[in-house]
């Protein structure tokens, strides 16, 4: 694998641009010790390289094997244009590492005092103590101490010890990805350990498992017969899912072709589907977190991840990808830090049942009566959320009363629509209904609304 970590550590922008517009590559993968991208660009100081990373969407607050996130390291090694412009994009200013240090504590150490005045003035809290009982005040020195007591009251610090605690059994943390999901592709089935099966659909079997000591979701595909030329066809697509190149897309990591089955792999999402999450009460095997409140603000930062991610597909030249990916919650994966994420293993492979349509209550009507080919896909998309802006708004499951037969046919062919009630928004009814014009031709692009769901975040 191409050294995307020594250029990194070298400041080379020109290669890590290069390597960055590569689908494949994933900007939040870590080293052998965890350090992504962006931490050894903080580390080294290299603005050009961290503005780069963030602009494309890199995960501010991944931590590497030592629970460091790219704040510790920029406060650490004294980049204050870093510290600032990390703190701008929303880094946790009191995120503790292994030690229980946070930002603060080294740049108390190292005596970088305008670094610590930027922390305290963007929340850092000056008596939280590590793990050896030491505060930031403790690693402070002289007039440095003093001018941090002084910006802490102001502040309405309590200057009192605020004692460690533990909170790694939470599972919080997001770690950078381990480098072996982006590198590989062919995957000995053999190699798989699968132990529960998650779902049964129309189109295959979902297993949880592991691989080489990750924690993987296994989809083994609904088949009628594997020819050798659905084989052929399903060695020429899977590549086609593996986008790891932004952050609101959950890729393929790889693929098995063991005749009679034909398998796609991907990471483990613990909060399960954006569905799962809305109409279950949580994901699995988060019990000890109970489920998850989803306000009104949490539904629209994970409608913005989604329109995010749909319109990075749309970004993408047709022939790069599946095409027949269909949007609705189902296929929307909740990752650790409660990043919404667009499965691509949901995506429908040319070989499998044509023309059967499993979710038709998210699909627009055009695209239930007009063949694949003569569709809008990006005006059928764009229906499509509008629907899961509904159920993100009204956490209902939209048409639930009827057959996915009778639904396909209603909204199709006698005008079925979802009700917008005087319970939702007024923005956000305002946004459905322009993103459901009738007239495809009239939906607006996901490129436009994105502004629109940034406002709504505030």
């Amino acid at each position: 694998m191409e050294d995307i970590f020594q250029w990194c550590r070298d400041g080379n922008a020109m290669q890590v641009r290069v390597w960055l517009d590569d689908t494949e590559h994933d900007m939040n993968l870590g080293d052998d010790h965890g350090f992504s991208p962006l931490h050894w660009s903080c580390k080294e100081g290299h603005m050009k390289l961290v503005e780069m990373l963030i602009q494309r969407g890199v995960r501010i607050n991944a931590t590497n094997r030592g629970d460091d996130i790219p704040l510790h390291l920029a406060a650490a090694h004294g980049h204050r244009s870093i510290v600032q412009l990390l703190l701008q994009n929303r880094a946790d200013v009191n995120f503790i590492n292994e030690h229980g240090n946070t930002p603060l504590h080294y740049a108390c150490f190292w005596g970088y005092g305008p670094i610590c005045e930027d922390l305290v003035n963007a929340g850092a809290l000056v008596s939280l103590a590590n793990k050896d009982g030491d505060m930031p005040l403790d690693k402070s020195r002289g007039q440095l101490s003093q001018r941090l007591q002084e910006l802490a009251i102001e502040a309405g610090q309590d200057l009192n010890k605020i004692h460690f605690k533990d909170q790694s059994w939470l599972g919080l943390k997001t770690r950078s990805r381990d480098a072996t999901l982006s590198r590989h592709k062919g995957i000995n089935i053999n190699e798989l350990s699968l132990h529960t099966r998650i779902a049964t659909t129309p189109s295959g079997e979902t297993w949880r498992g592991r691989w080489q000591k990750n924690d993987i979701v296994a989809k083994i595909l609904a088949l009628r017969e594997c020819t050798t030329r659905v084989q052929r066809d399903f060695n020429e697509e899977f590549p086609k899912l593996r986008i790891f190149s932004h952050p609101n897309i959950l890729p393929v990591v790889g693929c098995c072709v063991s005749p009679p089955n034909l398998v796609v792999i991907s990471q483990y999402m613990a909060w399960g589907s954006l569905y799962n999450l809305l109409h279950s009460g949580g994901g699995a095997g988060r019990g000890e977190l109970g489920g998850v409140v989803v306000d009104a603000g949490a539904a629209v930062r994970l409608a913005c991840d989604v329109a995010k991610g749909m319109a990075f597909l749309h970004s993408l030249d047709r022939d790069k990808i599946v095409p027949a990916y269909h949007l609705n919650s189902k296929h929307i994966m909740i990752d650790e830090d409660l990043t919404a994420r667009i499965n691509m293993a949901d995506a429908k492979f040319s070989f499998q049942e044509k023309g059967r349509i499993y979710e038709p209550a998210w699909m627009a009507p055009e695209a239930l009566q007009k063949p694949a080919a003569k569709r809008n896909w990006e005006a059928a998309d764009m229906w499509s959320f509008a629907v899961l802006l509904w159920e993100l708004a009204t956490r209902e499951v939209p048409f639930a009363d009827l057959s996915p037969m009778e639904c396909g046919m209603k909204v199709a062919l006698e005008g079925l629509r979802i009700t917008i009630g005087p319970g939702i928004a007024p923005h956000i009814s305002k946004l459905i209904r322009i993103c459901m014009n009738e007239n495809p031709g009239k939906r607006p692009t996901f490129d436009m609304i994105i502004p629109i769901l940034e406002k709504m975040k505030r």
